[in-house]
């Protein structure tokens, strides 16, 4: 008990078994028995003043801030001043101005298709692009993401609310309005708390079959447009089917040929903007050209059959509270998924356009920035905006370099709402449906299927089981669904982690895994395994299940009547273990007892600090004793031999060794043979075999 208070007292000075010279040949194991020499692991002694590592995460938070100069603390309440101090104006002045117009001129038409998807007036849309800008630009890290309305937020709003009101009344337009201060509201409190790691766990491929199957809701919800005649409103594909086969008899030809050719100019002008160079501004004007030319038409020849915007509010928005706080119970799934779904998008493309351009970006900073252009975008009547793939894209490719032109974007946008409002009235509504149509073909995403389908199995049924429950359950359910599969196999890999047998690699005293390494050997009566993860009470069980099958797949193997082989030591590499918790130090103290009444002895390679810290305060190095842990899998190996030669006798043969390889089971795969064999015996390293 005595020894064991020192050891709590003193949990760092922990000394580990190591052979004397590491140095020492292969042949000399066989021959002379060499004593391991305790080797002490020193670490830096703990500072009075240091804090303990309960308190670390707060202390260095409160250290850093301490420290902060006033330029530092602008550059994190308004990281706009990171560029506006840095700013090079004959440099970047006139590539931010075109590209800022560039992308305003794109949005106009965009917002209000956006809006029209949404089940909102155009002006909403075009109110979504103009505040929401001017703030992102303020609070928001990126300097070349585009935010605003985008398809899937529209398609989201548009399934929720009309479950809860019609979108003909006044109250539609006013939770759409709520429902951007609560989006807002959580993007800034995630952001503040620094949660954004909480959606690393939503798979890739769940949002890659997310967007595609809302990809082809959102072109079929706007076929009405097309074919002349209502359908149902719905975010599942059997109800919007159903409903445009029914009405077939109302179909008009009209607006089904100017949407379709609508339709053909915008795809290719995106077509030709995306590869040909020389045509590269067509990708950005292409929505815009289109909308002209449908207007025109519109206006010259006045068709009945083909309806129109009508009229829209000229003027800024003026500043409104959201109100109906009544109905925000109903609005809070909604408002979990929008973020969830916002933040992901955005976040992506903000992370990849600031690699391009060479600076860092805040995944938590991006959060408030978006949540600040949310709650203000509520007070001037804005529903929930987020950035825009296809926008950031031009805005990049443009050459935009700071979030000027963004701001450029806001002023394209105001002047239009200025302006430009009574243009719109005889735009058709066939156009823009025809530009939400364009966005959602290129949101369908064929192409990842095909490579998870080659890649990862697993991956492409997360793909699958998302796509289809969106499409034939809902979007929210489909979200739901995806997300819990793409848990339940982070909890299923967690829980069952690999665990690699060691072997041992010839000429080397490198330990790699026998399955990747087929010409790595194993010494008779050990066993040394690697767990490459955590161990926790949710893996333990199953780590237990597998030390005990490799003993009984080792022991259980004979040879022509020979006596049963018998496992003597088990080896744990901890290296790549990270942590330990409670519950696995107890099931570790259980095996330990278990083996010691078999006679077979535990030892611990490597665990890391944090690791030996856990282990030293449950009293586990003592259990199991102090000479039992290693520096290295290889130390561990020679000490374990050298037990062997002491208590068990000669060790076998290399003949024996060698001639037990014929066996069937595990050591089929194996070479058992005796760490006396000389170099020149020894099997050269292979290359990797070619599957």
């Amino acid at each position: 008990m005595q020894q064991h208070q020192e050891l709590m007292d003193n949990p760092m000075e922990i000394s580990y078994a190591t052979s004397s010279n590491l140095d020492l040949p292969d042949s000399d194991i066989g021959t002379t028995v060499r004593q391991a020499k305790a080797m002490a692991l020193e670490h830096r002694a703990m500072q009075p003043n240091q804090v303990p590592s309960s308190a670390n995460l707060f202390w260095q938070w409160r250290s850093k801030i301490s420290r902060m100069s006033t330029v530092e603390w602008m550059e994190m309440m308004l990281p706009c001043t990171r560029w506006i101090r840095t700013y090079q104006w004959s440099e970047y002045t006139q590539v931010d101005i075109i590209a800022g117009i560039t992308v305003g001129i794109m949005l106009v038409p965009q917002a209000m298709s956006y809006a029209k998807l949404a089940g909102l007036h155009p002006i909403y849309g075009l109110y979504s692009g103009f505040v929401p800008i001017f703030v992102y630009a303020i609070f928001g890290s990126s300097r070349q993401l585009a935010i605003g309305p985008v398809t899937l937020v529209s398609l989201l709003v548009s399934n929720v609310l009309s479950g809860i009101v019609d979108p003909s009344d006044e109250l539609y337009t006013e939770l759409a309005i709520l429902l951007a201060f609560m989006v807002g509201a959580l993007e800034c409190i995630m952001g503040l708390l620094r949660l954004g790691w909480l959606l690393r766990f939503i798979s890739h491929s769940v949002i890659s079959g997310f967007v595609t199957s809302s990809a082809i809701v959102i072109a079929l919800s706007q076929a009405k447009y097309f074919l002349g005649y209502n359908i149902e409103r719905s975010s599942k594909i059997v109800p919007l089917a159903k409903s445009i086969i029914a009405g077939a008899e109302n179909f008009s030809w009209p607006p089904f040929v100017m949407g379709s050719t609508i339709l053909a100019i915008i795809l290719l002008t995106k077509y030709l903007g995306r590869t040909k160079k020389n045509f590269r501004y067509l990708r950005a004007s292409g929505p815009l050209t289109a909308v002209i030319l449908g207007t025109t038409f519109v206006k010259i020849f006045h068709p009945s059959s083909i309806a129109v915007v009508g009229e829209i509010p000229q003027g800024l928005p003026k500043f409104h509270i959201p109100r109906e706080f009544q109905h925000a119970r109903h609005l809070i799934s909604t408002a979990i998924v929008i973020t969830g779904v916002a933040i992901l998008e955005s976040v992506g493309i903000a992370k990849a356009l600031a690699a391009k351009n060479g600076y860092e970006l805040d995944s938590n900073q991006e959060l408030f920035g978006l949540g600040m252009a949310n709650i203000f975008g509520s007070f001037f009547s804005a529903y929930p905006a987020t950035g825009s793939f296809s926008r950031s894209a031009v805005n990049h490719e443009s050459g935009a370099k700071t979030g000027l032109s963004g701001i450029m974007t806001g002023c394209t946008m105001g002047c239009a709402l200025y302006f430009l409002t009574p243009m719109f009235r005889d735009i058709p509504q066939c156009a823009l449906a025809a530009i939400v149509i364009s966005v959602g073909m290129s949101l369908v995403d064929y192409e990842e299927a095909s490579f998870l389908w080659r890649v990862d199995k697993k991956d492409f049924l997360l793909w699958i089981i998302t796509c289809i429950t969106t499409l034939f359950l809902g979007i929210e359910i489909g979200v739901l669904v995806g997300v819990s599969a793409s848990l339940a196999f982070v909890i299923h890999e967690s829980a069952n982690p690999y665990i690699a047998v060691l072997g041992r690699l010839p000429g080397t005293t490198v330990y790699r895994n026998i399955e990747q390494y087929p010409e790595a050997y194993v010494y008779t009566g050990i066993v040394v395994v690697r767990i490459d993860a955590p161990i926790y009470f949710a893996n333990i069980s199953y780590i237990k299940d597998r030390l005990r099958e490799y003993e009984l797949i080792v022991s259980g193997t004979t040879n022509h009547g020979e006596e049963a082989e018998r496992i003597y030591f088990v080896i744990i590499e901890m290296a790549p273990v990270p942590y330990i918790d409670c519950s696995a130090v107890q099931a570790l103290k259980d095996l330990h007892q278990e083996y010691k009444s078999r006679e077979i002895q535990i030892a611990i390679s490597n665990p890391n600090k944090k690791v030996l810290l856990t282990l030293s305060r449950a009293g586990l190095i003592e259990l199991i004793g102090k000479r039992w842990y290693f520096v290295s899998v290889h130390d561990a190996v020679k000490a374990c031999l050298q037990q062997m030669q002491s208590f068990y006798g000669p060790l076998p043969s290399v003949r024996d060794a060698i001639s037990r390889q014929q066996q069937q089971g595990f050591t089929q795969k194996l070479w058992k043979q005796e760490d006396g064999e000389s170099k020149s015996d020894q099997e050269p390293l292979l290359p990797p075999r070619e599957v």
